[in-house]
């Protein structure tokens, strides 16, 4: 069975094609950027050796790259490249 963040497209000799939900991938970019504002926060506070502003950067750089990650992946959802091609008819 395929996990709801998936939706099939269609089966080639009993293997199933899957293509990514706009859900999974928003998901991945906050899982993602949650990780990767805690790095920013870490490294943000031992430079400036500021809470406040290391906690000011974390929540801007959040906000922007959470966006831009999801639009990263979505755009790549839609490049063919590294998929295989779908058939013609299904039976």
């Amino acid at each position: 069975m395929i996990p709801l963040e998936f939706r099939q497209i269609h089966s080639i000799q009993g293997i199933i094609m899957a293509e990514e939900l706009k859900r999974r991938s928003l998901i991945k970019a906050i899982s993602w950027r949650a990780t990767g504002t805690l790095d920013t926060m870490l490294i943000s506070f031992i430079v400036t050796g500021n809470f406040t502003a290391a906690l000011s950067i974390g929540a801007f750089e959040l906000i922007t790259k959470t966006a831009l990650y999801y639009f990263h992946e979505r755009a790549w959802n839609r490049i063919s490249f590294g998929k295989s091609k779908a058939p013609e008819y299904t039976i």
